[in-house]
């Protein structure tokens, strides 16, 4: 391990009460954005249950509506019959009255006007039983609709608990370790599920990287990183940071260590994390403190 740099001094060793001083806000953080995830899916549960209503009740429109259609078709039904009914007895008392031809012409008058009858009976039951159909049709669906949306529902209920169980249990799993400066780190992330609860509690400004051997130092955050060596059998590599114009060589580090270094820009250390090497290439990320206070 290479000495610190001493344009970058370690800071002073916290006490104890440092360390309760710090639990605080770690917890309060975490807390803060449990209760925000909470808060923004039970929204999204509020506006599932508005969006239901909404449905509920343009379905329950629609069959009004076909009801007063069928209603009038109905009558409109119930109106022609009755004038041809009309027309029926106009025609018999006409054939009672006839005789001879005339009764004959009257006769068949009457067997049309008959035939007539009948047709716009069965046009009407046949007309006014298809959209008592369509209405029972239009209801089984509103129905089928209805459960599928309270599936929904139960099933947006199971994720929320699902999600913060998952959340609750990833960052139980997060360490805190001391850093390569003697420093006690912040929690430290092993893969890439970790990083992600790391940077949902907010506590610190995460950039992860997947870095290539090259000649030039490559860009990650405010700071440039350049892999000189890397050791796939054995997890170890070697890297020379740059900040602050300045650069300060980390010699046969291993993976999941945290590497602390200082800048101008912070009172707290940044660290670098690598999760994973292999042939002149590492994977892992940086991470910086979210107030930026000029040392």
């Amino acid at each position: 391990m290479s000495a610190p740099n001493p344009a970058m001094p370690p800071p002073q060793q916290p006490g104890s009460s440092g360390s309760h001083s710090l639990m605080v806000p770690i917890l309060l953080g975490a807390v803060i954005a449990l209760v925000a995830a909470t808060v923004y899916l039970f929204y999204q549960l509020d506006t599932v249950k508005t969006d239901l209503a909404k449905t509920r009740e343009a379905i329950l429109n629609e069959i009004s509506s076909l009801r007063e259609t069928s209603s009038v078709s109905a009558q409109t039904a119930k109106r022609r019959i009755q004038a041809v009914q009309d027309e029926l007895e106009t025609a018999r008392r006409q054939a009672t009255m006839a005789v001879g031809q005339a009764k004959e012409d009257a006769q068949k008058r009457v067997e049309e006007v008959a035939k007539r009858l009948e047709m716009e009976q069965k046009k009407g039951q046949a007309q006014l039983g298809s959209q008592i159909s369509e209405v029972k049709e239009q209801t089984v669906a509103a129905h089928t609709q209805i459960g599928e949306v309270s599936k929904e529902v139960t099933t947006v209920k199971g994720d929320v608990a699902s999600a913060k169980s998952e959340i609750d249990k990833t960052i139980a799993d997060l360490k805190r370790v001391t850093g390569d400066l003697g420093v006690t780190s912040g929690l430290v992330a092993t893969n890439g599920k970790e990083i992600s609860a790391l940077r949902a509690l907010g506590e610190r400004n995460i950039f992860e990287f997947k870095l290539q051997k090259t000649k030039q130092p490559q860009r990650v955050g405010d700071i440039s990183i350049l892999l000189k060596k890397s050791d796939e059998k054995k997890n170890r590599f070697t890297i020379d940071l740059v900040a602050d114009d300045k650069r300060v060589e980390k010699k046969d580090k291993s993976i999941n260590e945290p590497l602390q270094f200082y800048t101008l820009k912070a009172r707290q250390p940044y660290e670098l994390v690598v999760n994973e090497v292999k042939k002149d290439l590492i994977v892992g990320y940086l991470s910086t403190p979210k107030v930026q206070q000029t040392r």
